[in-house]
Order: C-alpha cells, then structure tokens, then sequence
C-alpha cells in the first residue's frame, strides 16, 4: 500500500469523511492547504449527505478539477480534460466494486438493506486514493 493510500486511510480513521479522506491525501500535490481541501469536501461525505455518489468518487472528481482546471476565469478552456480524466477514474472505482452510489456499496437500496454489501468505506476510501495516484502519475 502506497504512502498516499495509507495517508487517506489515517485521515478516514481520524473522523474525515470519504470525500476528506481521499482528496486531502493529495493536497501537496495539489499545491492546496489540506485545511482548503478539507473544508471544500466537507458536503461531499455520505454521498453528498443522502447517500448518493460515493464520497471517494465525489474526490476523485474534484482532484481532476483541481489538477486539469486552467483557472482561467474569462475563458475557461480545461473542462474537457477535467470530464476526461473524471470519467476515466470513475470507470475504473466501478469497474472494482460494481457502483459509485453510496447506499448501493453499503448494501442499501430503496431504503431496504440487501444484504450485499460492495465494499466498506475503508475500502472505497482506498481504492480512491490507488486511482488518484496512478492518475496523477501519469
């Protein structure tokens, strides 16, 4: 397990939540203040508050925005790539554990438990992390 990854799993077990985990992992990288990172992903958690996109996931996205986004206020051209590299990183978080919606990974649908669940939020927290880093790789 990758320092990174270990770092999001510290942050997980000190009370962040999914989405604080994750993104907050990279905010070196990111050349953000972790306390930024953690403040902006706070709504993220619980899949959005309601159990919908998985807060891991949620931060994969928003390190794309952060990453590929121009900051170019009058004329924003770095959308594409930020969709692009989002969409590449959610395919594969599905692909490993079969949904990015919240209730759906902790075995929740319609308000009536399963019995299946996909993945703990430890796992979902890591498996995040794994992507984010081999995308900020390269």
């Amino acid at each position: 397990m990758s320092e990174k990854t270990q770092k999001a799993l510290a942050n997980h077990k000190k009370g962040y939540n999914c989405a604080q985990s994750v993104a907050c992992a990279f905010a070196e990288e990111l050349g953000k203040s972790e306390k930024e990172i953690f403040e902006i992903m706070e709504g993220f958690g619980l899949g959005m508050g309601h159990m919908g996109t998985c807060g891991a996931v949620s931060a994969m996205t928003a390190v794309a925005g952060m990453k590929e986004s121009d900051g170019n206020l009058e004329k924003p051209a770095s959308k594409k790539v930020s969709y692009k590299a989002s969409k590449e990183m959610i395919r594969q978080f599905e692909e490993k554990n079969g949904s990015i919606i919240c209730s759906e990974i902790k075995g929740i649908v319609n308000g009536q438990k399963t019995g299946k669940i996909l993945r703990s939020c430890d796992g979902c927290v890591e498996d995040a992390a794994e992507i984010v880093e081999r995308y900020l790789k390269g």
